[in-house]
Order: C-alpha cells, then structure tokens, then sequence
C-alpha cells in the first residue's frame, strides 16, 4: 500500500509538474453540433430567398394578363386606359363636347365592352398557355388603334358640324336682317300708298265738285263748238303744247279747238280747251252715248 500511495503521489506530483496554460482541444461530437447548426441556417436562407423569387418573378413565356381600366366622366379623362406589363399604357381620349353623336358613341362604347368582357374571359381563365394570351393581346391591340382612328373621325365630325353650325347661324343673322329691312320697306311703301290714296281722294273730290259748277256752261261750249270744217287753232309761239295748260301758257286766252302733242303720242291730236274755268287750260272730254 505504501508503494501504491507513493505511486499515488508520484502521479500527482508528475501531474502538478505539467504546464497549466495549455488548451484543451474539442471534442469530436462538439464539431458535428456546430456544421449541422451553420447548414440548417442556410438552408433556411436558401428557402427564404427561394420562395421571394419566386413570389415576384413571372414564369418564362408567360406575360401577366393587361390591366383595363375606364376613366371618370371628365372633360379630359380617357375612356379607356390599358396598362400592360412593360408599363405602357394605351389611352383612347374622345371629347365628350361633340353634339348629336349619339349613335356613333353608342357603337365605340359598344366596341368598348365587347374588347372589356374579352379581357374579363380572358382573365378568369388563368390556365390558358402563352400562345393563346399573345393572340388574344394582339387582337386588342389591333382593335384599340382602330377604335383610336374612329374617335379621331368623330372629332373631325364634330368639328365639321360645329363649322356648320356658325355658317347656319351667320346666314340666319342676315335672313334676318334682311327680314327687318324688307319691313320697313313695305311699311314705308303702305305709307306712301296711303298718302298718295288721300292725295287721289281729293284729286276727286275737287273735280267732282268743278264738274258739278261747270257742266253747263260746258254743255254750252260744246255746243258753240266750230264744224269740223274749222281749222283748229295753233300757239302764237309755234311750239308743240303737250294739253291745254300749255296752250293757255302760251298765251291763249279763248275756248276752242287746238292740236296738242302729248309726249306718248308725238303726232298730235285735236282737243276742244276750256280757257275759262277755275283759270283755264281744262282739256274737255265729251261723253258719247
């Protein structure tokens, strides 16, 4: 026993003769720990990123389906806005001032919701394959242009009708203009009518009431008349009196028969003058019956 406790003590006395500062290396089952815990770790990284990408990346060969969308009833607001998934947008504007166009926008709106209620199948059918959205988008797009080009038609006719209008309403402002002056023409012409009917009233009246004082002393006269055989009297000037004024203004003086020359028949006539009454120079017409 005593040879075991001096091996005893001799094994620490060897043990206490070691360095104290030198590390103790890990153990195997320490190591194995650590590399499993740094894979799981990056495997969920891996998975993390994995399912990121895949959340925000499209399949290749497919494109997201065209967003579609119409504008408010504004004065400049587009009636139909399609956003595609490069960012480009196609709008189709119309001016919603054209008047009488109803039958035209009613077809460009019906246009409108045939190409809406495509996109609308088109879109609640996601297991259709690429081919077939790329037609689809190609049929839009060539329907969008053309419904484009009959906005800008419809422009042009509104324009044009518009132009009309004002042509319409110039011609109108001189129809009327024309109307007022007419009017008055013919209100000034019933005033002078009915001037002159006035002036010929009196005209009658006073040659009525002359023929009553003078028809029989002009009865007489017609009797004291010359023959036919008479040569009828001529102006002392030698002029060609047109009635029985100019004759007296020449210096005639007595009743009788005198050749006249009357501006609208230049070969003269005989006429029987009244040189006496209300001053002379009455050209007397008998009555036959």
């Amino acid at each position: 026993m005593v040879n075991d406790r001096w091996k005893t003590m001799g094994g620490a006395a060897q043990l206490e003769d070691r360095p104290r500062d030198k590390p103790q290396r890990p153990s195997c089952g320490y190591m194995l720990c650590t590399v499993l815990l740094a894979l799981a770790v990056l495997l969920a990284v891996a998975v993390t990123g994995a399912v990121f990408f895949l959340n925000h990346t499209h399949v290749p060969g497919t494109a997201p389906p065209p967003v579609v969308s119409t504008g408010a009833a504004g004065a400049n607001g587009a009636l139909v806005t399609v956003e595609r998934a490069d960012s480009s947008r196609l709008s189709i504007l119309i001016d919603p001032r054209c008047p009488d166009l109803t039958d035209s926008f009613a077809r460009l709106e019906s246009a409108q919701a045939s190409v809406l209620q495509a996109l609308t199948e088109h879109q609640a059918q996601p297991q259709l394959v690429g081919d077939q959205e790329q037609e689809l988008l190609d049929t839009l797009a060539d329907q969008l242009p053309r419904l484009l080009a009959r906005a800008s038609e419809l422009q042009t006719e509104c324009m044009g009708l518009r132009k009309g209008h004002g042509t319409l309403g110039q011609g109108l402002s001189a129809l009327q203009s024309e109307q007022g002056r007419l009017i008055q023409l013919l209100s000034e012409s019933q005033g002078h009518m009915a001037h002159l009917v006035n002036s010929v009233g009196d005209i009658l009246d006073a040659l009525q009431r002359d023929r009553g004082l003078g028809r029989p002393r002009n009865k007489a006269d017609l009797q004291r008349a010359p023959a036919r055989g008479v040569r009828p009297r001529g102006c002392a000037t030698g002029s060609r009196p047109r009635d029985c004024l100019d004759v007296l203004l020449s210096g005639q003086q007595d009743d009788g028969v005198y050749s006249v020359f009357p501006t609208h028949y230049p070969a003269g006539f005989q006429v029987y003058c009244d040189m006496r009454t209300d001053g002379g120079g009455w050209t007397v017409f008998q009555r036959r019956e």
